[in-house]
């Protein structure tokens, strides 16, 4: 009878709670950068069998010089947006009445896969009626998003022999 008068807002261990994460992050970086280096060396051997008198080809055996330039500008921007719920389950009721929520979802489509986990720290009056919250009232949230399939595979860093066979090679 005592669960009929109970509010069913999640206060105790192991309640679900459903977090509504609205997340939009973005960041632009530029930069630019030019270097410009002259260099000169000359070597002359002015008596190699005996003293030279007209100056000839021989005169100046070695004459070296050489330039090097560099001007660059780079410039990354990156947006990202998620909008996603995820049910997650109380692990933990502190002393203050706060929650430790933690959850996971596994999304398969097409041959992707996404996995988004969440950790964070609920205070129970930002819990609505409906056992719902958003995730800009957790505490100390964690949100990771791991994603396996064909679109992670072509916009993953290349591995290190590859880039460094970028940058010796040329062509």
């Amino acid at each position: 009878m005592a669960d009929l008068a109970r509010d069913a807002r999640a206060v105790q261990l192991n309640d679900l709670v459903t977090i509504v994460i609205l997340d939009k992050a973005s960041a632009v970086s530029k930069g630019s950068t030019s270097t410009s280096r002259n260099s000169n060396a000359t070597a002359s051997i002015s008596a190699m069998g005996g003293p030279v008198r007209t100056p000839g080809p021989l005169s100046s055996l070695a004459g070296l010089g050489g330039s090097n330039k560099l001007e660059g500008q780079a410039a990354t921007s990156r947006e990202t947006e998620l909008r996603t719920t995820v049910s997650a389950r109380v692990t933990r009721v502190l002393p203050n009445g706060n929650m430790v929520v933690e959850g996971t979802k596994d999304v398969l489509i097409n041959s992707e896969r996404q996995k988004v986990s969440i950790r964070g720290i609920l205070r129970g009056r930002d819990l609505l009626m409906d056992n719902t919250v958003s995730s800009d009232r957790l505490a100390n949230l964690e949100v990771r998003v791991d994603g396996r399939g064909v679109v992670n595979d072509a916009i993953r860093r290349p591995n290190f022999l590859y880039r460094l066979m970028l940058g010796l090679l040329p062509f």
